[in-house]
């Protein structure tokens, strides 16, 4: 199936659709479509107008299927590295996995924001969750979906937990150390 592009660095299949499913933009015209609808065939009302308010609005954007970071955003698409997990027992002895601002989910699915891919007695999904709050500039491990126990310093993690540098962390038979790069010394800011 051949691939067109709409002008605004989207492809679409153009058999399937008529305009594109991203932004709207008709190929035939290269403007943003609005629906309109006929009310009594006497009045057009396009779709684009809040009609609570009576007046024009931006037309909707296209979800294009991709969450976005607010953090990133702001620091322009870029989502900077926080701190690291380095595993210092289990299958992975001596892999590093970064962490990233906000949640990042621990499984062994490549899917995971921190895949532990070598143990298999960690869950495929949000065996865990470790996330870094840039506003308080603080990091919390919390449990997951699974039915595996979490430890932090040999101690069951039943809620949220606040970490601290070097902190172990356990799942399954892997033995993680917490090593935080952003701290009272760093931390990432608008514009940096």
């Amino acid at each position: 199936m051949p691939m067109k592009p709409c002008g605004k660095g989207h492809f679409f299949d153009d058999s399937a659709h008529s305009t594109c499913p991203y932004c709207g933009v008709d190929l035939n015209i290269g403007a943003t479509v609005g629906v309109s609808h006929s009310v009594d065939h006497s009045l057009e009302v396009e779709a684009s107008v809040t009609r609570a308010a009576g007046r024009a609005s931006s037309p909707p954007q296209r979800d294009d299927g991709v969450t976005r970071h607010v953090w990133a955003e702001k620091l322009g698409g870029i989502d900077p590295v926080v701190g690291w997990l380095v595993c210092i027992a289990g299958p992975d002895k001596g892999r590093d996995f970064r962490i990233h601002s906000e949640r990042n989910f621990i499984g062994r699915a490549p899917t995971m924001d921190i895949a532990i891919a070598g143990d298999a007695s960690i869950s495929r999904e949000n065996h865990s969750v470790i996330s870094y709050n840039p506003k308080k500039n603080r990091f919390s491990l919390a449990p997951g979906d699974s039915r595996g126990l979490v430890y932090l310093n040999d101690e069951e993690v039943l809620s949220a937990e606040v970490l601290k540098p070097y902190d172990a962390i356990e799942l399954g038979s892997t033995k993680l150390l917490f090593v935080p790069f952003c701290n009272e010394t760093f931390h990432w800011t608008e514009g940096e």
